[in-house]
């Protein structure tokens, strides 16, 4: 009986260690090794094809609306530096996010990072999370688009009669046709091929930096004609404070958002390891340069104070005298709204492929059109799904979601390049098909190790019995292996290893702590003040550990090399983290019990599919160094 129990207890742990080593297990890099079946997608971007893609994505007509609201109402004249700070924070992530483009350049993005750094259940929340960004922002730039299109026409009454906004009676529902037909119209550009879409693309985020770059022209000289009213003022260039600076750049943060959709089109770009850190550097600078330019014509233009909260740029040209440059403003707006809408749509296809392909999702989203070679039935799926979102709902309200998804991909992807600097994988999954090779490639190094042993034995009694030498470099330069010996026994890479990890685990449960006690404004300030002082304790000495840890040396093999590093590990991962992590506390209670109730969803469907049709399923993990000589050994036989 005791006997029995224990056998049914050993078996019931058996059961539990192995469920949480599949929920973050690891998948391999896709590689020169690594042959899919089927059509595979098409390599025509170039950085230039990126850049029009980020910042198309980037620059969405909320610009256009931003620097009035955050100027009268946090920053006034300093809105420049506003989004000059707010862009230094974007680029925290686009450094993580140009290292692990370039190691890693498969569809995916986030999900694609996470899964090969950190697991398989944290890459689906991820993926899940992207999913819910990419389709309430698709639909809720589609909503912004009709507006301004009736705006730009003098009215609605001036629109088309199909396409006008009206009340279905028996529902009580608000309709957008516009809006709908517009999302169909990108999903068919987006289907047409991958070349044709970006050249769209490129088109449409021209018309809409030129529309900038007329604000920038010609608001100037008149802010030269008018002498600079704007910073005339008693109240100085900070009239709110450093805190009304810095609120302004948490605000305006979030219009840098949307360079990580270069990231998507990774299959699809001809030299990624270049092109793909080069698009994400000139699009955030390209953004960060036009939005500077813009905030200081504005704001110097009219008073920070007298700026319209609703149309900030066409009222102040209009108090120039230059009211026919609100066609002009408008039409960047309608533009910049395109673009977005085709940015936000872009991605999406591609992460449901790449989930399809790993088997978290059914393999009906993985089919590549043999034609156009994109992933038609994907894009159709999400385009359809934007399309009925933007007609039958009004989405504003579920914007703050958008934003949710976007601060924890950032987040997970500066964590991803901890662990991959410090304790990146050390084995790799190969499919069970290849269990023959495994163990025949295992018993081969496994012998010419014992061998190694031996000989290194050997090699000591010869040492023993030769004279000493007196000086250490001269004994290690005519004996290596002793010389080798002591050096790993110094070093002891495994200890080392285990601590980056629980030092990252720490580093990350500091700024948990401390983020959310900063937060959280409903508490006494004693208890916020404690909070805050323990997890900036942790979070200060796990980081001052890891500064002083060697980085892991099997780093220099991980992935592709020969792309970009991100610099000043592990300190910019660090204020990346902290930073997003803040922005993802500040959010409203309802938006995180919203974004709560998708993600259990997704877990859900996670346990119930994911989890039993994951490709790793009976997937065989071995060692790193072992990868070539199994590949060799396959190839041979096949041959």
């Amino acid at each position: 009986m005791i006997v029995s129990m224990q056998d049914k207890g050993e078996a019931l742990l058996s059961k539990c260690s192995k469920g949480f080593k599949s929920l973050v297990r690891r998948k391999q890099v896709d590689s020169v090794h690594v042959r899919r079946e089927g059509h595979q997608l098409a390599r025509k971007l170039t950085a230039l094809d990126l850049t029009a893609i980020g910042v198309g994505t980037t620059i969405g007509a909320g610009v256009y609306v931003l620097v009035g609201t955050v100027a009268r109402e946090h920053t006034g004249p300093a809105l420049t530096v506003s989004f000059l700070i707010a862009g230094l924070a974007a680029a925290l992530s686009a450094f993580c996010y140009a290292e692990l483009a370039s190691r890693c350049p498969s569809a995916g993005s986030a999900y694609h990072y996470t899964y090969i750094c950190i697991g398989e259940s944290v890459a689906w929340l991820i993926g899940w999370s992207l999913i819910l960004e990419y389709t309430i922002g698709g639909a809720a730039i589609a909503g912004g688009i009709s507006p301004n299109i009736a705006l730009f026409l003098g009215g609605e009454g001036n629109l088309p009669a199909f396409l006008v906004r009206h009340t279905i009676p028996q529902l009580g529902v608000v309709v957008d046709p516009c809006a709908a037909i517009l999302v169909l119209i990108v999903t068919f550009l987006l289907c047409a091929g991958i070349k044709e879409s970006s050249l769209v693309q490129t088109i449409v985020t021209t018309v809409n930096v030129c529309a900038m770059l007329f604000i920038i022209v010609a608001g100037g000289y008149l802010a030269c004609k008018t002498g600079w009213v704007g910073y005339e003022l008693h109240g100085g260039f900070f009239p709110f404070g450093l805190n009304g600076m810095l609120a302004g750049s948490a605000i305006v943060f979030f219009s840098y958002i949307g360079f990580d959709a270069v990231t998507g089109a990774a299959e699809e770009t001809k030299r990624p390891l270049r092109d793909l850190p080069l698009g994400i550097g000139m699009t955030l600078t390209l953004c960060c340069i036009l939005y500077m330019l813009v905030s200081v014509v504005i704001v110097g233009l009219v008073p920070y104070y007298a700026l319209n909260p609703d149309t900030p740029i066409s009222s102040a040209f209009s108090a120039n005298g230059m009211q026919w440059a609100a066609y002009i403003v408008t039409a960047g707006a309608v533009t910049a709204l395109c673009a977005s809408l085709m940015g936000s749509l872009l991605p999406q296809p591609r992460l449901l492929m790449a989930m399809a392909r790993d088997g978290l999702l059914p393999a009906f989203f993985s089919d590549i059109s043999t034609r156009t070679h994109v992933p038609v039935k994907s894009t159709v799926t999400t385009g359809m799904l934007a399309a009925v979102l933007a007609f039958f709902m009004d989405v504003s309200e579920l914007s703050g979601m958008v934003s949710v998804g976007t601060l924890l991909a950032f987040t997970v992807v500066a964590i991803s390049i901890l662990i991959l600097r410090y304790a990146p994988p050390e084995e790799v999954p190969l499919p069970s098909s290849l269990q023959q090779f495994i163990d025949s490639v295992r018993k081969q190094l496994d012998d010419d190790s014992q061998s190694m042993e031996r000989k290194e034995f050997n090699d000591v009694d010869i040492v023993e019995q030769s004279p000493s030498q007196s000086d250490h470099g001269e004994a290690s330069i005519q004996y290596p292996l002793i010389e080798k010996q002591f050096s790993e026994d110094k070093q002891n890479p495994q200890r080392r290893r285990n601590i980056a990890v629980w030092n990252i685990a720490l580093f990350c449960i500091g700024v948990l702590v401390l983020t959310s006690a900063a937060s959280a404004e409903y508490l006494p300030s004693l208890v916020r003040f404690s909070l805050g002082t323990v997890g900036a304790a942790i979070l200060l000495c796990s980081l001052v550990v890891l500064a002083c840890l060697n980085q892991d040396e099997a780093r220099h093999s991980f992935g592709h090399t020969g792309g970009f590093l991100c610099p000043f590990v592990p300190f910019l991962p660090a204020a990346c983290i902290l930073i997003n992590a803040y922005l993802l506390m500040s959010l409203g209670v309802g938006t995180w019990i919203r974004v709560s109730i998708w993600l259990i969803m997704g877990a859900l469907v996670y346990i119930s599919y994911g989890w039993r049709h994951s490709s790793l399923t009976n997937a065989v993990y071995v060692p790193m160094a072992y990868l070539d000589h199994i590949y060799r050994a396959s190839s041979s036989h096949q041959v």
